[in-house]
């Protein structure tokens, strides 16, 4: 078993003192392995790629990957097995979780009965709520990146592009906000902004409005039209879609996906606390008005304005991957 260098990595190849059992995942930025330690434990590696080592800011991101995973300890969150070893190239070695994403749940059943799609929510909100304790915000949370276990077990993945408070940007606003993923993208980051905290509760409450109708509030022919309808378009009404749905969790759902992040709830915590005793809270008690963004960007006609703000921010995110993968594949 001879070691190989990354990009040609197979079943039986090493990498270090792992043996590769197979690719799991390519992405613009690294390939991920599932792997096995000496000892017969499985993990997960995660191998940026090698145009990626020569960027300041990609190498940067990726080392702050590293330090976020290494200090985040939950079982609703995937973790770090790294120990500080000596390696020949950066790599990040995590846990390897049994499971299937939350997508390929939702595809294969639908939209999810009302108790399941709840609990998995309240996994989800107890799991970044010790990651916001600790100011780290994941910024690109969705079915993709969360893991569901045969028994029940929920697991959120992939901290690529967390924020820990106090962090210094590390890429132009354009390309950070388009590495979301426009369907679960806050307001804030279609407009170019950092995101934080607020911004999961965001993308939880999509992800829990997805659930239980088996669809997100608001979809378009293009990334464009759904990212201008997350800072334009008013919340259409889970209720009106699923009468089946308690109106205590249509209370939490709206408080979330508010498109003023200071009327969210102010961290995951808050939305763990709720929707824990969803079944005891007061529905008279959520005050909702008019959406002051939504507000505020239609009355200073800035719709056109932001359109093409994100127009161009995409076309150009869109050419600077391009130009990278073309470095990848073609070195």
């Amino acid at each position: 078993m001879a070691p190989v260098s990354v990009g040609t990595l197979g079943p039986g190849d090493a990498l270090d003192r792992f043996a590769i059992i197979e690719a799991v995942g390519h992405g613009a930025f690294s390939d991920v392995y599932l792997a096995e330690e000496p000892g017969g434990r499985r993990v997960v590696i995660k191998v940026p790629h090698d145009a990626m080592m020569g960027d300041v800011g990609a190498f940067d991101r990726f080392r702050r990957e590293m330090e976020i995973v290494g200090r985040l300890d939950h079982p609703g969150i995937q973790r770090s097995y790294d120990l500080g070893e000596d390696r020949t190239r950066p790599y990040l070695v995590l846990e390897y979780i049994d499971g299937v994403t939350l997508r390929e749940v939702e595809r294969r059943d639908g939209h999810l009965p009302i108790p399941r799609a709840i609990d998995i929510a309240t996994q989800l909100a107890d799991a970044m709520a010790s990651a916001h304790r600790q100011g780290i915000s994941h910024r690109d949370l969705k079915p993709e990146n969360v893991l569901v276990t045969p028994g029940g077990r929920v697991v959120v993945t992939d901290f690529g592009i967390a924020l820990m408070a106090g962090a210094r940007r590390l890429t132009w606003r354009w390309l950070t906000s388009t590495m979301g993923t426009p369907d679960y993208m806050a307001p804030e980051q279609v407009e170019g902004k950092r995101g934080d905290a607020r911004t999961d509760v965001y993308a939880l409450g999509i992800m829990l409005f997805e659930m239980l109708v088996g669809h997100v509030p608001w979809e378009g022919d293009n990334p464009l039209a759904v990212m201008a309808q997350h800072v334009n378009a008013p919340l259409p009404s889970l209720r009106q879609i699923d009468p089946h749905v308690p109106a205590p969790v249509e209370a939490i759902v709206t408080k979330c996906l508010r498109k003023n992040p200071d009327e969210r709830y102010a961290d995951a915590g808050e939305l763990h606390a709720d929707i824990e005793r969803w079944q005891d809270l007061d529905v008279s008690t959520f005050h909702f008005g008019e959406d002051a963004v939504r507000r505020s960007v239609r009355d200073r006609g800035g719709l056109p304005l932001l359109v093409a703000g994100i127009s161009a921010g995409f076309l150009v995110a869109s050419v600077l991957f391009v130009v990278l993968f073309h470095l990848v594949t073609h070195p």
